[in-house]
């Protein structure tokens, strides 16, 4: 039994595996729709339970996919139904439940405790679709995407992050160390890395790049990713965040710091951070990116069973 939460605790032969995986099932659906089991059902009667307690379309639709195309069913919990929100019970409890009624858990969840929590308590395996820390199935995913698109391994290419330094961020230096590629980061002084990212990035002996100035982050990339600067449960002064953003915007002018054939990622949703002639031009591989979450949270899964050929 493995669990998925963090990139940084997966070694980067897994990592490696899992998208060699993903890559090779992808390959093998070209004939087959959406609901199509794959002909060896790696995980025929395997039920997965997901729990979202932040909001989710992406994360959600791809893990319903990925497990009905591997052979096995979900179910999905809504927190405010459970006694653990509402009838105090406790999350060892709910835990020793869940492990007893499924075969994976996927959390969604506003709470770093609450997932290592889980963790200590459950007997299967359990999946990070998203905490404050980290987002490591998306930025799995969107290593997939880069390589299929450019068709040559990440550690060849120069990789470009334009925003705020959030969880999705933290996931893609994560990955940078992992993959061993190069990285660039562009955010105001007062956004960037806090000290916990940081000593991790010292650490690894990995050279990042961090710059305020956003021209310095996109020169020669040949992708570059941005996300919304304000996420939905930001307690912050948004006015003033979007202010400080201002000079980050990913427009035309921007893109004409990057290579020519760079192409534009978002994990979705967006905001102001990029401009529509951007997000809607032929460099841009946003919904490409979105549904090639289906295919890598399969390999994911198979990682956690223990069934990666």
């Amino acid at each position: 039994m493995k669990h998925f939460i963090n990139l940084k605790d997966i070694s980067a032969k897994d990592l490696r595996k899992i998208v060699s995986d993903a890559q090779k099932r992808k390959k093998l659906r070209r004939k087959l729709s959406y609901l199509d089991v794959d002909k060896d059902a790696p995980l025929k009667g395997k039920l997965l339970i997901q729990m979202f307690e932040k909001s989710s379309l992406r994360t959600r639709l791809s893990f319903y996919l990925a497990i009905k195309q591997l052979g096995g069913s979900t179910l999905t919990l809504r927190p405010n139904e459970l006694h653990l929100s509402k009838g105090g019970e406790s999350i060892e409890d709910t835990a020793k439940i869940l492990s007893n009624f499924g075969n994976a858990f996927m959390l969604r969840t506003d709470s770093d405790k609450k997932l290592e929590e889980f963790k200590k308590h459950l007997s299967i395996p359990v999946i990070n679709g998203l905490s404050p820390s980290s987002h490591p199935t998306q930025i799995l995913s969107d290593i997939f995407t880069v390589e299929e698109i450019k068709k040559k391994p990440i550690h060849k290419l120069n990789i470009a992050w334009i925003g705020d330094c959030n969880n999705v961020l933290n996931s893609l230096i994560a990955a940078s160390i992992k993959f061993s590629f190069k990285l660039k980061i562009g955010c105001p002084r007062k956004y960037m890395p806090g000290k916990i990212i940081m000593d991790y990035i010292k650490k690894s002996n990995k050279k990042i790049d961090i710059y305020s100035d956003p021209k310095k982050a996109t020169f020669n990339a040949d992708v570059l990713f941005s996300d919304k600067v304000i996420s939905i449960n930001d307690k912050v002064n948004k006015t003033k965040k979007l202010k400080s953003f201002k000079r980050f915007k990913v427009d035309k002018k921007l893109m004409g710091y990057a290579k020519r054939d760079c192409i534009f990622l978002h994990c979705l949703p967006r905001g102001n951070e990029v401009d529509e002639k951007i997000f809607s031009s032929k460099q841009s591989k946003v919904w490409i990116q979105a549904l090639n979450r289906v295919h890598v949270q399969k390999s994911i899964l198979l990682y956690c069973f223990g069934k990666l050929r």
